[in-house]
């Protein structure tokens, strides 16, 4: 789950990296009074989550609050690798003596954290490594010690940083331990011409699977502005949904197999209304969370339930359906299709609990075609 720069900043705050005064803004208007309040002379930053703002026409130095509200302007609305700029960040600007990049990355091959570095900040990293790739340090980081100062001085001193970047190097190992992150980059991290080391320009991502370690993640919607509210109320809850353009509904544990059943379905003559994964989690809260944000979608006219029990108990799934069917109301079909580990057992579940609008099938494609024609008839 990525974070825009402004959200990362804010962490970077929180665990004491020094970080220039902004703002974030939505208008022009309110750009050009940010601006007033921040001293005249801002940097306006596109808020997307990408790299190549700045080639892309999307990081401008305005020298007073009447050419902020002019760049806001210019900004906002850009395309940006298929981005579309809703926010601007307002900074204000620092005379830069050097720049440095900085990061920690989980290294999942590796089963640990790895730590890059360079002085040869600003530009992408990719860039500085193709072209000179011995300035950029590469350092393994034991998750189960962590980054303390002595780790952080044999960082600075493998990618040839100044020894006042380590108190920044250990605070950004804080972020992304405190925060459960998977990536926290900074670039540049800069010394400015009166020795002090801030943060301009942050990236991260957070581990989705910590969420619920979480609460303020429960809050307003970080993913980009403009994003089906269908998608963005499942991806508050955890889910792996992706909404599409039809009337069948779907949940499936894999993704291999929910894509097949998309294909099933569109092979019976119906279009399939999204894309569910609930993966191994079967539980009645992911039933009942999945069920609700299908049955919120007007489109839908039938909801098809395909799992196929491998680590996965089919009983399981069958006990999440019916305890999710006491908090979520059904209004449209329900057609299950269990197969595999326990299915016997999940099938009389189901049976046993005889809801009217709940139908079995024993195949995929069975199911897929009831699904379509309780579709049609819904229509």
């Amino acid at each position: 789950m990525d974070l825009y720069e402004y959200e990362a900043r804010e962490l970077f705050k929180n665990h004491g990296i020094a970080v220039p005064d902004a703002a974030v803004v939505t208008s022009p208007r309110e750009a050009r009074a940010a601006a007033g309040s921040l001293g005249g002379r801002v940097v306006v930053k596109a808020q997307v989550k990408t790299g190549g703002r700045g080639r892309a026409g999307g990081v401008k130095l305005a020298a007073t609050p009447a050419a902020a509200e002019l760049t806001a302007r210019q900004i906002l609305g850009m395309d940006i690798k298929g981005h579309v700029v809703r926010k601007v960040m307002l900074a204000q600007p620092v005379r830069i003596e050097a720049e440095f990049y900085v990061s920690y990355v989980l290294d999942r091959a590796a089963g640990a954290f790895l730590a890059i570095a360079s002085a040869e900040g600003g530009m992408e990293v990719e860039e500085i490594a193709a072209s000179r790739p011995e300035s950029v340090a590469r350092v393994p980081v034991d998750p189960r010690c962590g980054v303390d100062e002595a780790k952080a001085a044999e960082i600075a001193r493998a990618a040839r940083l100044p020894p006042e970047t380590v108190p920044a190097l250990v605070r950004l190992w804080h972020v992304l331990v405190e925060e459960d992150a998977v990536l926290v980059e900074v670039n540049p991290l800069v010394r400015t011409s009166t020795g002090e080391i801030l943060a301009l320009d942050g990236k991260v991502t957070l581990d989705a699977n910590a969420r619920f370690r979480h609460a303020r993640w429960e809050g307003p919607d970080v993913t980009e502005p403009g994003v089906d509210p269908l998608e963005a109320a499942a991806n508050a809850k955890g889910l792996t949904y992706v909404k599409l353009d039809g009337e069948v509904g779907v949940i499936g544990n894999g993704a291999g197999l929910v894509m097949s059943t998309l294909d099933v379905i569109a092979a019976c003559g119906a279009r399939p209304a999204n894309f569910l994964d609930i993966g191994g989690g079967a539980s009645a809260r992911v039933m009942a969370d999945g069920l609700g944000v299908i049955l919120s979608d007007p489109a839908v006219k039938s909801v098809l339930v395909n799992v196929f029990g491998g680590i996965t108990s089919c009983g399981a799934v069958a006990d999440g359906i019916v305890q999710a069917l006491e908090s979520v109301q059904l209004t449209k079909p329900l057609v299950v299709r269990l197969d595999g580990n326990d299915a016997a057992r999940g099938r009389a579940i189901l049976a046993g609990r005889a809801h009217p609008l709940v139908q079995q099938a024993t195949s995929m494609d069975g199911a897929a075609r009831r699904a379509a024609r309780l579709a049609r008839q819904g229509v």
